[in-house]
């Protein structure tokens, strides 16, 4: 683990302008700066960054944070990488916390492998561009196969030669650990202890992990060999788990945040076809089935999932695994299926990029559907077979099991009785029995209180319906909620007067009332328990607080999304519109608003009492009307302003 000495000295050094601004070009307008927004496309910029509070924030997508979560939304790094990716940039040695001597060997030996990895990489690409060999076998074969020099470098393609150690040799030579090199699956060894190359006449295809480290390699053979197989993998290691792996991810994660969609192929060489012809969000699986792991990765950058393969009995199997999977990450699964006998790979170079793209938005189809489909022809007029096609459909809707995603499985249910002509609402019960075996299932390994929850989540029933009266009352309370965790933000530390600090007066004015939005109050309560330890909490401290809701609350409430033109105070001149202090009259706006929001709260739960009360309860009832009002009266002079019933 990283110290927290570093992580303090990183956050110290830390220019979210200098780092926003290599991802996206900004303007600056008043105290802040503008720009496109890198998350969703937009003709004009809603994109901002505030140097002074450390943050930015899309006022088109809501996409908000510090430089750290830019760095892991933009470049879809771990909390960890982001903290060396600015060490790097700002030359901060990273220490290390003490660490079991179980962890220091894993690191090691991951660090040794990412050396020999592109020690290997360097390799096979001079062997590929600068011998006679490689250009004459491996090079020749790579553009017989349409792939231009561009693509080759971008994807560092190498080439292994046909013979017996001359990688081996190189290595060792390096004085590379010979214990290590098997491990890489570069080497081998034979049954005498020798070392020999393992790809031997084999194109290379390096697997880059998300942040372009290379963590392992695809070997295929040039031309055929039916004693060999085609391609090669590198065997599991500390950096290399193939179900965790999608091949070309590193240089695809930008595109698929882009549009939004993932395109998934099986193959090297469809993702480098795609690639070459501009179709860049676009991953392979390897050819192996779909892992929850694979799927997560995915999911960090889109919801919405193509899975383009062969259009034969293999290649429609292999896109029907892991739908059951998909389908419980919550990502929404379309099929491609090329036609006659092509690949991607193939059809790509035949029709180019342009009816590639049309064929592929005309030809997708819903996965649930088409699977449905699929098992309705297998099972022709066989009435045992069409029932277990039912089943098979009911349990896979069961896992559609998220409270947000109850709408698309009631479409699903209809969509799909109506294909199976069998009644809509007999569907539904066998869905909600599925839900509730593989409930029953999970309950016994989990406590009382997570099972409970985790019922109702599975039910997939929508809470009861709040009138809009109510809920625009939430939203009035939550709006006056934030108001005045924001003058606490901005102002809590500065003097409210000889004795006390804005925080104390805000923590004394609130004493009696309660935040009700759970969030916000966590908020809240974070930033007290804080100042009453002598932290001196602010915005730029708690936006890199280890909890995310807090860092999303603070961005959110510390950004506004219209800022005051500097040309104010030259207009209105001698007003100071822009260099007036006034904290406050801000700070005790905010509070008396509040405190008069929930003193009309209470004011209206008692009369509502009242009228159902007894004679004596009425009289104590009563009494709390007058002293609501008497403070309620009070606030509104200090506002200056008449409250109408």
């Amino acid at each position: 683990m990283i110290s927290q000495h570093t992580i303090q000295q990183i956050t110290n050094r830390i220019d979210i302008i200098d780092v926003v601004g290599e991802f996206v070009k900004l303007k600056k307008r008043g105290t802040n700066y503008i720009g496109l927004c890198p998350f969703h496309n937009e003709k004009g910029p809603s994109f901002t960054v505030s140097p002074s509070k450390e943050i930015y924030k899309c006022f088109g997508c809501g996409k908000s944070g510090n430089t750290i979560t830019f760095l892991m939304e933009h470049e879809k790094y771990s909390y960890v990488e982001a903290l060396r990716w600015l060490a790097a940039r700002y030359h901060i040695e990273v220490e290390e916390t003490e660490t079991s001597a179980e962890q220091k060997q894993f690191l090691q030996t991951a660090d040794s492998l990412y050396v020999i990895n592109n020690f290997a990489q360097k390799f096979f690409t001079e062997q590929l561009l600068h011998t006679d060999n490689g250009k004459a076998i491996a090079l020749s074969y790579l553009r017989e196969r349409g792939f231009r020099d561009t693509v080759i470098d971008k994807f560092q393609l190498g080439y292994n030669p046909d013979t017996k150690d001359t990688l081996t040799k190189a290595l060792l030579a390096n004085q590379f650990n010979a214990e290590l090199l098997p491990k890489t699956g570069l080497v081998s060894v034979r049954n005498n202890n020798e070392l020999v190359d393992n790809y031997r006449g084999r194109i290379i295809f390096p697997i880059h992990n998300i942040s372009g480290k290379i963590i392992g390699f695809g070997a295929r053979i040039i031309g055929k060999n039916d004693h060999a197989p085609k391609y090669i993998n590198t065997p599991e290691n500390e950096l290399y788990v193939k179900s965790k792996i999608l091949y070309g991810s590193y240089f695809a994660r930008m595109a698929i945040d882009k549009a939004d969609e993932c395109l998934l192929v099986e193959g090297y060489t469809d993702v480098i076809s795609l690639h070459q012809a501009g179709i860049e969000n676009v991953v392979a699986s390897g050819g192996t089935s779909l892992t929850t792991d694979q799927l997560r990765l995915i999911k960090k950058y889109t919801n919405n999932l193509t899975i383009i393969y062969d259009g034969d009995n293999a290649g429609v199997k292999a896109a029907l695994r892991g739908l059951d999977m998909a389908l419980e990450e919550g990502l929404d699964v379309r099929l491609v299926l090329i036609p006659d006998n092509e690949d991607p790979d193939s059809y790509v170079n035949k029709v180019g990029a342009k009816a590639f793209n049309e064929f592929v938005a005309a030809a997708k189809k819903d996965f649930i559907i088409f699977q449905l489909e699929v098992m309705l022809r297998e099972a022709g007029g066989d009435v045992t077979k069409k029932s277990n096609v039912v089943n098979q459909v009911a349990e896979t809707l069961s896992r559609i099991n998220r409270v947000e995603d109850f709408t698309k499985q009631q479409d699903y249910i209809r969509q799909c009785a109506g294909i199976l002509r069998i009644d809509e609402n007999g569907l539904t019960t066998l869905v909600n029995k599925y839900k509730r075996e593989r409930l029953a299932k999970e309950e016994k390994q989990l406590p009382f209180e997570t099972n409970r929850q985790q019922a109702f989540e599975s039910t997939g029933q929508q809470p009861e319906h709040v009138p809009d009266e109510a809920q625009l009352l939430f939203l009035q309370d939550e709006a006056h909620e934030r108001n005045v965790l924001r003058v606490l933000l901005e102002y809590g530390l500065r003097s409210w007067d000889e004795t006390r600090a804005v925080a104390e007066y805000i923590f004394e004015e609130l004493e009696q009332f309660h935040i009700e939005t759970p969030q916000l109050e966590k908020l809240y309560e974070t930033y007290k328990s804080q100042y009453y330890q002598g932290l001196e909490p602010n915005p730029k401290t708690l936006l890199y607080h280890d909890d995310e809701t807090i860092r999303q609350l603070v961005t959110g409430i510390t950004l506004p999304p219209y800022e005051l033109s500097q040309k104010w105070d030259e207009v209105m001149e001698g007003m100071n519109i822009l260099n007036r202090d006034t904290a406050h009259q801000d700070v005790l706006m905010s509070v008396n608003y509040f405190k008069l929001r929930k003193i009309k709260k209470m004011f209206e739960e008692n009369q509502r009492d009242m009228e159902t009360a007894g004679f004596d309860d009425f009289k104590r009832l009563l009494e709390v009307h007058k002293h609501l009002k008497a403070i309620e009266t009070e606030l509104t002079k200090k506002i200056g302003t008449v409250i109408l019933k």
